[in-house]
């Protein structure tokens, strides 16, 4: 059984080459949502319409390379909480350190070994998930701080009044 019950989480594959394209879908198909795009400019489309859990992008690509996908994807405060992770055949120090310093959640060079995958884009998606549930213990958290800072407040000015109204009980010429 999956960490994720209910929904299947949705991941967008980006890349230029069919073949490529087509062994992560279906490496993937079984455990998650995949969406494709062959092009960075479509990756960014899908993602406008649908708020993906996280995006494996390629980093060689015509028009608009995988790093300014990824750069825009992180400019966002729509989407800067995507994970993202490259999937290339660079494999250079200096294309790794980019990648991770422009947002990355990781770096995957080819060829794809299905275990590491499988393995890191199981890992970040149990970071979305546990990220999401602190967002919402935290939106739950202060709601329930507001309730009672409220209550503290209408207790000290009840409080306050029956003071006064004390005082004035006990010595009407003050």
């Amino acid at each position: 059984m999956e960490i994720f019950d209910a929904v299947k989480p949705t991941v967008l594959v980006v890349d230029d080459s069919p073949v490529n394209l087509s062994l992560v879908v279906n490496l993937l198909h079984e455990h998650y949502s995949v969406k494709a795009a062959k092009s960075g400019a479509m990756a960014l489309k899908i993602i406008e319409e649908e708020v993906p859990d996280l995006v494996l992008l390629d980093v060689v690509m015509p028009v608009m390379t995988g790093y300014e996908v990824c750069r825009r994807i992180k400019q966002s405060s729509l989407t800067q909480h995507i994970p993202v992770i490259f999937l290339t055949s660079q494999t250079e120090v200096e294309n790794e350190a980019l990648g991770l310093e422009l947002g990355a959640a990781d770096y995957i060079t080819r060829p794809i070994k299905p275990g590491i995958l499988m393995s890191r884009v199981r890992a970040q998606l149990a970071t979305v998930s546990n990220s999401r549930s602190m967002r919402v213990s935290n939106e739950y958290l202060e709601f329930e701080v507001g309730k009672r800072t409220r209550q503290l407040v209408a207790l000290q000015d009840v409080t306050i009044l029956a003071l006064a109204s004390l005082a004035e009980t006990r010595d009407t010429d003050t």
